[in-house]
């Protein structure tokens, strides 16, 4: 049964947004002379790449339904409580296999110690074999040769696939968009698919970046935190760019009591500590979910609603910024001498604002959106890190670092769950950074690149 959570709703619409806004631009050439430039710059194709395979994962995560339970014929349909997604189905062999508890990247036995029964039935201190890592060796000597053989099959398959889409893609782009440097792009498409095929054919008979505590696959894992991530980073727009965008030119325009109004709000706000203010707001969350638990029933409802609500007090919080930038911007735009004219003709404040300070600040909306994109993705990890994110039985990587860090103590160090969360948010936070200052250069009309 098809299941449409809130924030699957949420982003489907901002993906539906997304495409009627670069229509909207195409189809004008002083909206589509800015992404011109921006897409003419290596760093934002190869970034961009890296942008899309996680835009792929996200959405693919944000699909989701209740499997059907078997049921006697002729009796009505019943349905699992568990949400799943599409993800979920496509990496159902990662979801499946559970260990018992921690198992390094590629091990092929648990990483503790436990009682292990011999054959003649005495039992000693071992290290047992996984139940699915591994399992297909007879010999354990083989692992060495059966990870390389994995491996070059894996580059065998992505270059395979590298070329084949170079060669059916290479032409009809080069026609259609000569100036993009599509060779970055294909770059960074061989560097994307030399990891993911050797990953994709160790993944089928090992645990490629270990297990956690409770024996789930941190690779499944990694994957998961990726929609959540994207959620944040995404949906918190729907609250901060509107509030943002009244409230800053509003304020430079009208100045007067407007502004100061304005500016002690947003002054206020400043002045109480960030995190405080998100804890006790998820927090009054929290409570709500507690006392009203029958409007939620599964369990991914409840998170789910917990995430957007997340994604709601981030955007409260975090318009002040936009604010401030856009005031000084209106303020410097409504002295300018073809604003002055408007008035003097009698033209009302509705179309100044829509026709002149709108659409001279939008780069700067578009330039402060995408830089901030990458603090958000770390401020998830960081509430999440702390307690006060997103709900515990969401995989974000703030929950893995939370679950990973009592760990670190451990001698062994269990790390692999720690790395592959850094690894991943690292990657996800470099690409989006690269990708706004591409935005920045671009839509900076002092910089023509």
């Amino acid at each position: 049964m098809p299941t449409v959570l809130a924030t699957d709703l949420l982003v489907w619409l901002l993906v539906a947004a997304a495409i009627a806004f670069s229509i909207y631009c195409a189809r004008r050439p002083h909206l589509a002379a800015p992404w011109a430039r921006v897409f003419r710059s290596p760093a934002a194709i190869a970034s961009g790449v890296f942008l899309g395979f996680y835009l792929l994962v996200g959405l693919a995560d944000s699909l989701h339904y209740r499997p059907a339970l078997p049921s006697k014929e002729g009796g009505p349909a019943a349905y699992s409580v568990q949400v799943v997604s599409l993800l979920d189905v496509a990496l159902a062999s990662l979801r499946n296999r559970t260990e018992r508890t921690y198992s390094a990247p590629l091990a092929t036995r648990l990483f503790q110690k436990e009682q292990v029964e011999q054959p003649d039935g005495k039992s000693l201190r071992d290290f047992p074999r996984l139940r699915h890592g591994g399992a297909h060796l007879q010999d354990e000597a083989e692992w060495g040769r059966d990870i390389a053989l994995r491996v070059a099959a894996g580059l065998a398959v992505a270059a395979a696939l590298w070329l084949l889409l170079f060669s059916l893609t290479r032409k009809a782009l080069a026609r259609r968009w000569p100036h993009v440097p599509w060779t970055a792009a294909y770059a960074a498409l061989g560097a994307l698919l030399t990891v993911a095929g050797p990953a994709a054919a160790l993944a089928a008979g090992y645990h490629v970046l270990g297990t956690d505590r409770i024996g789930q696959d941190v690779l499944y894992q990694a994957l998961k935190s990726i929609r959540t991530s994207l959620v944040i980073g995404t949906l918190t727009t729907l609250v901060l760019l509107p509030v943002g965008i009244a409230a800053g030119i509003a304020a430079g325009y009208f100045r007067g009591w407007i502004d100061d109004v304005i500016q002690y709000v947003y002054t206020t706000l400043n002045s109480i500590p960030g995190v405080l203010l998100i804890a006790a707001s998820v927090l009054m969350v929290q409570v709500y979910v507690d006392a009203n638990a029958s409007m939620f029933p599964t369990a991914a409802q409840r998170s789910d609603f917990r995430l957007l609500m997340l994604c709601a007090i981030l955007g409260a919080v975090g318009w002040t910024g936009l604010a401030r930038l856009l005031r000084g911007e209106a303020l410097k735009l409504s002295q300018l001498e073809y604003i002055q004219a408007a008035h003097a003709f009698g033209v009302s404040h509705t179309r100044i604002l829509s026709r002149h300070i709108l659409p001279n600040v939008a780069h700067i909306v578009i330039i402060a959106l995408v830089m901030d994109f990458s603090g958000l993705v770390l401020a998830e990890a960081v509430l999440s890190y702390v307690g006060v994110g997103v709900d515990p039985s969401t995989t974000s990587f703030g929950t893995m670092i939370n679950a990973a860090r009592l760990e670190m103590a451990r001698e062994p160090m269990v790390w692999w769950s720690l790395g592959a969360a850094f690894a991943f948010m690292f990657l996800l936070v470099l690409a989006a950074n690269l990708f706004a200052d591409a935005v920045r250069d671009g839509f900076d009309p002092r910089v023509r690149v």
